[in-house]
């Protein structure tokens, strides 16, 4: 097991070429920050760093007249010097609604958030390095993120879903009941270890066979930034993964997908988009009211374990997150019901 190489390690190496293909397109100066903060972060947000760095270069490039004419390469590090806040806040203007190439992109607060983020810690390492000396982006205002109600399935809804997916080929004939059959316990198998366990999709799709650990019902995780931690499940997640595990016995994987715990139709290691798809598909079926994502799949776990429990900091932990508030701000709805129960759980008189 040594000498396997991980989905995640895969990923890095996919990832850091990828940011080197990026990094061509951007002002030569900036390759020295990504470089600095290759120890701390994920090669997935360096290589979002990287865009949303570049479309503020374009924004300069195109939206600023004091730029316009020059090209991505002339750039020096003291361009930063010659920005001003209030071309910071026309940037933020400019990012709600802009055309990239003949697609018009879009963003709402927490991509505005994101790539005004990007661009202070971008311009906090030449500053700190006294490679510029101002750094307007401390002079304006992060946008504030409004939270949103929680999307989750209810407890019938979660029956009412694994039961559809055990049953939904009795309906069926044809073509769409031979893929069906093909697809079922893989597909139950998935949901039921996302709803049990409230991994996230890309931990999901990133599990090998060999992190299962049946003896003491755990999985082993890669979470974001590249820790690694066993999550348990509970029996019905484990007869759920028995059964798939089955059927994956005979099926021949295609070289380099050997290790995968979970197949796509075409024997390889199944990706995000099509667990985000088959998870839509089945969750469409229970209700038309909500829009359902493996994301809200893992909210509906966090849910059920903080309402049995009511330990945020076990919530918190299990879900992976790194600071406690960012679970508390998911799940102060459910703070604010525990506390009204404060109101008649004391009676000052008898009566």
């Amino acid at each position: 097991m040594a000498d396997r190489t991980t989905y995640h390690d895969q990923t890095n190496v996919e990832n850091t070429l990828k940011l080197r293909e990026v990094l061509k397109t951007l002002p030569d100066f900036a390759r020295d920050y990504f470089r600095a903060i290759d120890a701390t972060t994920s090669s997935r947000t360096r290589i979002s760093y990287a865009y949303d760095i570049r479309i503020f270069f374009e924004f300069l490039l195109n939206e600023n007249p004091a730029f316009r004419g020059k090209d991505m390469h002339d750039l020096t590090v003291d361009v930063l010097d010659q920005v001003k806040a209030v071309d910071l806040e026309e940037y933020e203007e400019y990012l709600k609604v802009y055309k990239n190439g003949e697609k018009l992109e879009t963003n709402g607060e927490r991509g505005l958030k994101r790539k005004i983020s990007a661009l202070r810690s971008f311009y906090a390492y030449y500053y700190r390095r006294e490679m510029i000396t101002t750094n307007p982006t401390v002079l304006i205002d992060v946008p504030k993120i409004h939270q949103k109600s929680i999307i989750r399935l209810d407890a019938d809804e979660v029956a009412m879903l694994l039961d559809y997916i055990e049953h939904a080929g009795d309906s069926l004939t044809g073509q769409k009941k031979v893929y069906y059959e093909k697809t079922k316990e893989r597909d139950l198998a998935l949901i039921t270890l996302l709803l049990g366990t409230g991994i996230r999709v890309s931990e999901c799709v990133g599990l090998d066979v060999e992190d299962l650990d049946f003896k003491n019902n755990g999985i082993t995780v890669t979470r974001k930034g590249g820790n690694q931690m066993t999550v348990y499940f509970g029996d019905e997640v484990a007869h759920a993964l028995d059964r798939y595990l089955e059927v994956r016995k005979g099926i021949t994987p295609v070289a380099g997908h050997e290790h995968a715990l979970f197949y796509s139709t075409q024997r390889k290691r199944i990706g995000v988009q099509a667990v985000e798809n088959l998870v839509k598909k089945y969750a469409r079926q229970i209700t038309t009211t909500k829009k359902i994502t493996p994301h809200k799949l893992r909210s509906t776990y966090g849910t059920a374990l903080y309402q049995e429990t009511g330990d945020i900091y076990l919530v918190a932990d299990v879900l992976g997150h790194k600071d406690v508030n960012t679970t508390k701000k998911h799940y102060a709805a459910l703070d604010d019901n525990r506390r009204r129960l404060a109101a008649t759980a004391v009676r000052l008189r008898e009566e």
